[in-house]
């Protein structure tokens, strides 16, 4: 296994990461259970303990799929619920229930109340960065990597997109429809400047700069390629481009460099400090303790649901 991981992990720590790797494994075989990680999730995790990876949409559409009686989310905490409402009868355990986000946090179930009384008929599309209870208010979810076959999907001159203000105005500029955005944004991926890009070329020719829509519209437009995370790993496959830049979260360039160590990457990432609360310890005392459980109220649950199958009906 450290062979997989050897060009992230130094060998100094691996002994380490190898016993608590050892237990997970066997807690899994025990409990019946799965480790759904997203892309932002440390090699040793990502890598070494996940039977399922992947970026919103697919652990979304994996979720529906697991036949293990306990899901382990390694992510935070609105994926975790998506995988309950994916799964209601099983049991979803996230590893530590601090593990927000600033998107999910930028909107409540009021606003999106006050929102459609201010824009009567007006369809609401909800990033599935947001938490259950927005997502009941909504009419359908959306992630990075299909928000704009879900906005064109609905066959509406007019939507409104949230939370994710950056999201909805990249969004906006590959449409006609009508976008009427929310001010949230990512506390990762506002970081990130123009100016930031422009050194980066400066300081290293050639590179090929990758950002995420949840980036400044000024930032994409200065990058080579914009998508999800899942997009940008199918770019660095497809395209194989010899000195590249992800502007995105941090353990995303250290997980394709794991599967593209020949690759030259330049690494100006940003931690997420709610990705990085998630570590194979609190992974094993989840499985141990089966601490953490993820619960959503019936009557939000039945609505928030009906949000993420219409977004996983869109092809």
């Amino acid at each position: 296994m450290y062979a997989r991981v050897q060009h992230a992990i130094p060998a100094i720590e691996w002994p380490v990461y190898a016993a608590e790797i050892d237990a997970i494994m066997t807690l899994k075989r025990q409990r019946n259970a799965v480790v759904l990680a997203h892309n932002y999730q440390t090699p040793e995790i990502f890598h070494c303990v996940s039977d399922i990876v992947g970026d919103s949409l697919a652990l979304a559409r994996e979720a529906m799929n697991v036949e293990a009686d306990v899901i382990v989310l390694a992510g935070v905490h609105f994926m975790a619920e998506t995988a309950k409402l994916m799964n209601p009868e099983k049991t979803v355990l996230i590893p530590d229930m601090g593990a927000g986000c600033s998107l999910a946090d930028s909107i409540t179930p009021e606003d999106v109340r006050r929102l459609r009384a201010k824009h009567p008929g007006v369809p609401i599309v909800t990033y599935v960065n947001t938490s259950a209870a927005v997502k009941a208010e909504s009419d359908v979810c959306c992630t990075s990597g299909n928000a704009k076959e879900v906005v064109e999907s609905l066959g509406v001159p007019r939507v409104i997109m949230i939370p994710d203000e950056y999201l909805a105005r990249n969004v906006a500029a590959q449409t006609n429809v009508e976008i009427i955005a929310w001010s949230g944004h990512c506390e990762v991926h506002e970081l990130f400047t123009p100016a930031e890009v422009r050194e980066l070329r400066e300081d290293y020719p050639g590179v090929v700069v990758l950002a995420h829509p949840e980036c400044a519209p000024e930032v994409v437009a200065e990058a080579d390629f914009s998508g999800s995370t899942a997009a940008m790993q199918a770019y660095v496959t497809r395209e194989k481009p010899a000195r590249l830049v992800l502007l995105t979260e941090c353990s995303m360039s250290d997980n394709i460099a794991v599967l593209n160590p020949d690759l030259d990457f330049v690494r100006p990432c940003n931690l997420c400090p709610h990705m990085k609360r998630i570590s194979l310890r609190n992974i094993r005392r989840a499985l141990e303790n089966m601490e953490h459980e993820v619960t959503i109220d019936p009557s939000v649950a039945e609505a928030a649901r009906r949000s993420v199958e219409r977004m996983l009906a869109v092809k």
